[in-house]
Order: structure tokens, then sequence, then C-alpha cells
């Protein structure tokens, strides 16, 4: 079942057409992947779906309701949460009170207590840092509490760009083992990643976007069996 289908999806920075005619769904209980190379609309994609973009044609729908129009903190209290590229954390903040700035929309402490715990289970190294400031993490540190922050947000479908940017492979294995776990749990996540081969061994389904367009869709371990996609985003000959 669709939890999130977006038609005929069109998005302009002044005189840029940054994305073309994007047709996408992602069901509910699924991880779906967005891959392709710098400047494709990837990026664009998350922040049109979570408000941060206006699009300027077509449709965007979460769980039967249109997203388009409606502010970034509505489209939070629906069920939406985005761990932004750059991750986003505010730096002069503490650890804990970042994971608070996550459950701004909740009023259910109870399960803001839960899920607190839960995502200090999820990434023991947070715990550990709780009353040190955002900006003394390293990268790797700091993409754990950008995602964690988002989880906080108990979001029905979370929106990741570049969870592995910048972050040596043991951290990446890492971040990628707990985004699985995450699902799980229950959490649909529409996922954006460079790393086209750990994005594809994790999904359910994936999307190739080339300069603004949807170029192929399949599921994922299709795709990572494409021979246009081997060559063109897994290095394969």
């Amino acid at each position: 079942m669709a939890l999130l289908e977006i038609r005929d999806l069109d998005v302009h920075y002044g005189a840029i057409h940054a994305l073309q005619g994007i047709a996408l769904t992602v069901a509910a209980g699924q991880i779906v992947t967005l891959i392709g190379a710098n400047g494709a609309g990837k990026s664009t994609t998350l922040r049109t779906i979570s408000g941060l973009r206006r699009p300027t044609a077509g449709t965007l729908v979460f769980d039967g309701q249109s997203l388009v129009g409606k502010p970034p903190h509505e489209i939070v209290r629906l069920g939406i949460a985005h761990a932004p590229e750059g991750r986003g954390i505010f730096a002069n903040f503490t650890v804990a009170e970042n994971l608070e700035i996550g459950a701004y929309a909740r009023h259910d402490k109870a399960g803001i207590a839960a899920d607190r715990e839960r995502v200090l289970t999820l990434f023991p190294r947070l715990r550990e840092r709780l009353q040190q400031s955002a900006a003394t993490l390293s990268g790797g540190e700091q993409q754990m509490l950008a995602i964690a922050r988002a989880v906080l947000a108990r979001p029905r479908l979370l929106l990741l760009d570049e969870p592995s940017l910048g972050l040596a492979p043991q951290v990446v294995q890492t971040i990628f083992q707990i985004i699985r776990e995450i699902n799980a749990a229950g959490t649909t996540i529409l996922l954006v990643e460079q790393n086209a081969h750990m994005a594809l061994q994790t999904a359910h389904y994936g999307y190739v976007l080339e300069v603004g367009r949807i170029v192929m869709h399949a599921p994922a371990n299709e795709l990572e069996r494409s021979d246009e996609v081997r060559r063109a985003y897994l290095g394969v000959a």
C-alpha cells in the first residue's frame, strides 16, 4: 500500500528546471532509495516532500493528504521527518537538547521517553555524550545524532539524505545497519545516497535519477544487477 505518491512533479530554482515530471511511490514498510550523480535532483526531491521547496507542478500525497502548500512544521506533524544532507544539527546545543528538538511537535511524555531510550540504545555513543556540545562530536556521531533526532519525531516516513557522506567505511556499515533496524521496527524510509552499492543492498526498491528525471526504477536487487547501473554507479565495467 502506497504511503507516499508523487506524480508529475516539477521544481524550479529560478530558470533551472531541477525536477522534471518526477513520479515515484513509497510503499508502507519499505526502504526506497534514490540514486544518481550529484545534481541529479535527489536532495531536491526530499526537500520538496518536507516542504522546504515549493513545486511548480505536480502532486505529492502522503497517506491520502496533499502535501502541496503545507509548511514544514505541518508536514512533520503529519508524520514525515527529514535528516538533511550535511546533518543540520544545532552545534551550540548539547546532544540531549538536539534530541529534545526532534520531539518538539509531540506531547506524549511517556512515548517521548521511550523513544529517547530506544535511540540511545540504537546509538550508544550518543548516550555517552548527552551533555556534550554537538559541535564536539565526530562526523559519524553527528550523523547518528541527525538520524536519532529525526526518529524522536516518531515519523511514519523518514527522509534520509546522504547518511554516509564523509564517513569512514566502518562507520558507514554501522549507520546502514541502524537504518535497517529502524525500518524493521516499522518506519518507512526514503533514502538518498551517493553510495549506490550500500543503498541498493539496503533498500527494497530503487529509482535512478539523471538530470532531474527518473530514468529507471525496479526492485533494488534488480537495479544492482543491471549492467547500466553497475557501469554508471557501482564502478563495474
